[in-house]
């Protein structure tokens, strides 16, 4: 799959006229066409409902445009709920899928109307606490242990994840919350991560329906919803091929219509909860080389770091870069891509053939659309960068603002030294 920017090098030119690198950049039509090949693959279900994963890009505009697709959200903290609730979602716009959960965090998603997704029995306790009563609508996530395997081999280890409830365990869970008032339930599951291939979703599909089934003929419950959760990958490598939607969509209803439909449950909804999918091609981190370093290896020093995308440092990940204006020009040098934090693995890119890169040349990192900025942190007094959407009409619009010095200090304004900083903030921001 080749790796084609969504933005030329003039409207970038364009941006940094105004706001300087580094900062990400969103594609809105790319999102947009996205979101609506993902429901024309599930458009056999009536009930589908994609809850965008919010932790993959926790940006109010970005919530706002998949909103407009059709979209809720899937939120894991308070924080979440509360973008949520603030581009404007109603009850059931929401699903609240958390572990080791505040009991805060349960009162104000019910208090908003997000359906709760308990990951353990013994949540059950602390919910209804926190409550005083359980939610007529309720789910369950489930994790079946073992190791998930594919045709190509060992996708995931769920015997090794922290999530979900084993089948006894939800099989008990399902009724106690049916004593204790819930009478509509939903099923969850997240099995492995960025995969990419076709059959995770359905084989996923599969093992769901069946617990469904089961499910309704031990307890009785009114299953109303399978969540399938996220997992469905996108090619970061040029090599890498990308999974088609309307082939994962057609396998989940091959397998619904083996095992849900004969067994009476035809009218059960599907959800999604995908982040990385929708998002993550459509998104990039725009960065300006400003060092070169010739010592046992060639470097290349960018005004971005870690803090922007944590993903090469923390994982190894693979992020395809493009020289912007040198699209068509050899890859015949070797770099390490590297930033300024006091970190060694501080890379975006390590023996990476690229073209020749001068000083002033504008590197475009891909596929940052998902956990890039939202994994952001402040290690070295680093500061957060700018977002900034590309609009369908070819415009472009701050989406969020560069942290500043301020920002970073406002959390020290009960201390005295606050004072001083702010003093020193004021005399060099000016």
């Amino acid at each position: 799959m080749e790796k084609t920017p969504f933005v030329t090098l003039e409207q970038l030119n364009e941006m940094i006229a105004v706001y300087p690198t580094p900062f990400h950049l969103y594609d809105e039509k790319g999102i947009r066409e996205n979101a609506a090949a993902l429901l024309r693959a599930f458009s056999w279900n009536p009930g589908f409902r994609e809850y965008f994963a919010v932790k993959a890009a926790p940006t109010p505009k970005l919530m706002q445009i998949l909103k407009e697709c059709g979209c809720g959200f899937d939120c894991s903290s308070l924080t979440e709920l509360m973008l949520a609730k603030a581009v404007g979602c109603e009850p059931g716009d929401v699903m609240f899928s958390s572990n080791d959960t505040p009991v805060e965090e349960f009162y104000y998603a019910d208090e908003i109307g997000g359906i709760i997704n308990l990951d353990d029995i013994t949540h059950i306790e602390t919910l209804e606490a926190a409550l005083g009563h359980i939610p007529e609508t309720i789910s369950c996530r489930y994790n079946p242990g073992g190791v998930f395997t594919m045709s190509n081999g060992i996708m995931d280890n769920p015997s090794d994840s922290k999530y979900g409830m084993t089948k006894e365990q939800i099989v008990s869970a399902f009724r106690i919350l049916k004593d204790k008032g819930a009478k509509r339930f939903g099923i969850h599951a997240f099995l492995a991560s960025n995969t990419a291939t076709n059959e995770y979703y359905p084989k996923l599909a599969g093992i769901l329906f069946e617990l469904a089934v089961y499910l309704k003929k031990e307890t009785g419950a009114d299953i109303r919803f399978v969540n399938l959760s996220g997992g469905i990958g996108i090619p970061y490598r040029p090599e890498d091929e990308p999974n088609d939607i309307a082939v994962i969509g057609e396998g989940v209803r091959r397998a619904y219509e083996a095992i849900l439909t004969p067994a009476g449950m035809g009218d059960v909804a599907i959800y999604t909860e995908l982040g990385r999918y929708m998002t993550g091609p459509f998104g990039c981190l725009i960065t300006k080389a400003i060092h070169e370093k010739h010592i046992h290896k060639e470097y290349i020093g960018v005004d971005a770091c870690a803090v922007n995308l944590m993903r090469p440092a923390m994982y190894g990940a693979y992020h395809h870069i493009t020289v912007m204006g040198k699209e068509n020009q050899p890859c015949d040098h070797i770099y390490d891509v590297t930033g300024s934090l006091c970190e060694n693995n501080d890379k975006f890119a390590i023996d990476r053939h690229l073209p020749l890169i001068e000083r002033g040349d504008l590197l475009l990192i891909h596929d940052t659309g998902a956990h890039g900025y939202s994994m952001g942190y402040n290690y070295n007094g680093k500061l957060k960068s700018a977002e900034i959407l590309l609009c369908q009409d070819g415009s472009f619009e701050l989406i969020r603002r560069a942290e500043t010095p301020k920002d970073y200090f406002s959390t020290l304004d009960c201390l005295p030294v606050y004072k001083q900083l702010e003093s020193e903030i004021n005399r060099i921001c000016r």
